[in-house]
């Protein structure tokens, strides 16, 4: 949770103490013919909104106890003082209750379909291998909402003929229609990641897909939707991974002296449905990959969050230095931790890390 929303919770949790406590000081403080019951009516129905069942309960009945045990105390329980008094609170108890019945009642709802959603993004989103040959593989994906628990953010590894072979994306836009062209995008990776014969041809068939997929949509869908990607294959015989960036945030690799170096791509393509503005694909591009080092990807949850001065997290910036990192799931979490902190909590876009760390082979 939002730790500002859950700041706000905790306090609104104290509103039926502090209207009780506004009810107590205000009978105490006016004259006897004014009264304070309201204030406690209404930390009836706040206690509903608030509070767990039992609490509410306790607390309901409390406050319509102490209510006609103070106004027979004061003399003033009669049909014109005292049982309105007592009157209102018994109301406001009975309509905190079923407050609190109605949000429990949406609330299971609610967990339901958290539920689904966090099976429907283990379905296509399942966790990586944690080891593949020399690889140690670790990814992680958190949606900024945290209801929605699936998003249009996309990774995958799979081993092949060809090595080892990743995909990072980013699908535009959110809801259904991303998380449908996801689970093209991956069905598609799956299938071709085993046939392409190179990575400039396993990215023409991810686009393929998409376009296919995408002509079953309407409106603006249709007209502008494209896919950021990158793609990769790791040649672990000659220490070396290869890149194909296709408009999509730049990898890093964090080195074993705490290094960073981001793989920019030499000429910087079009993303995944948009090849056709121009039909000249770029090749992949070589970088060493050592033993000891983390390739890091990340979508651009991670590159656009910003600060409160709206400045952008850079990575190679925050992450250098602070090697070297044992397992990729560290990395991945001291690097979740510093954008947490750079943001203050507050993700704007859903975010996705995909790291694989090379080990170092035992002398």
């Amino acid at each position: 949770m939002d730790p500002a929303a859950e700041s706000w919770l905790g306090l609104v949790r104290w509103a039926p103490t502090a209207l009780i406590g506004a009810g107590v000081v205000f009978d105490l403080l006016t004259p006897i013919q004014y009264s304070g019951g309201p204030l406690v009516a209404v930390a009836c129905v706040a206690a509903g909104a608030t509070l767990p069942l039992r609490r509410t309960v306790v607390v309901a009945a409390a406050m319509v106890v102490a209510t006609l045990w103070w106004t027979f105390r004061q003399g003033t329980f009669g049909p014109l003082h005292g049982a309105v008094e007592a009157g209102n609170v018994i109301i406001g108890a009975l309509v905190g209750l079923e407050v609190n019945r109605v949000i429990s009642r949406y609330g299971r709802r609610l967990e339901a379909v958290r539920t689904v959603a966090e099976a429907a993004q283990l379905a296509l989103l399942p966790d990586p291998p944690r080891r593949l040959g020399p690889l140690s593989v670790a990814a992680l994906y958190r949606a900024a909402q945290s209801e929605a628990r699936i998003g249009g953010d996309a990774y995958a590894v799979e081993e092949t003929p060809y090595g080892v072979r990743l995909l990072m994306a980013d699908v535009r836009g959110k809801g259904l229609e991303a998380v449908r062209a996801v689970s093209v995008l991956l069905g598609a990776f799956r299938e071709a990641a085993e046939q392409a014969a190179d990575l400039v041809e396993l990215a023409g068939r991810l686009e393929h897909a998409l376009v296919r997929e995408g002509r079953r949509r309407e409106g603006d869908e249709r007209a502008e939707g494209f896919v950021t990607a990158l793609v990769g294959e790791l040649d672990l015989e000659h220490g070396a991974v290869r890149l194909l960036n296709r408009g999509h945030p730049s990898p890093y690799l964090l080195h074993e002296d705490g290094g960073v170096s981001t793989l920019d791509p030499t000429e910087p393509d079009l993303p995944l449905c948009m090849g056709k503005l121009n039909p000249q694909r770029s090749a992949a591009d070589s970088f060493p990959f050592p033993s000891g080092a983390t390739l890091l990807l990340v979508t651009d949850g991670v590159t656009e969050a910003r600060d409160r001065a709206g400045h952008f997290y850079d990575p190679a910036a925050r992450l250098a230095g602070r090697g070297p990192f044992g397992e990729p799931r560290e990395t991945i979490d001291v690097l979740v931790r510093d954008v947490g902190g750079w943001t203050g909590g507050h993700d704007a876009d859903d975010m996705a890390v995909l790291a694989l760390s090379r080990t170092r082979p035992s002398p």
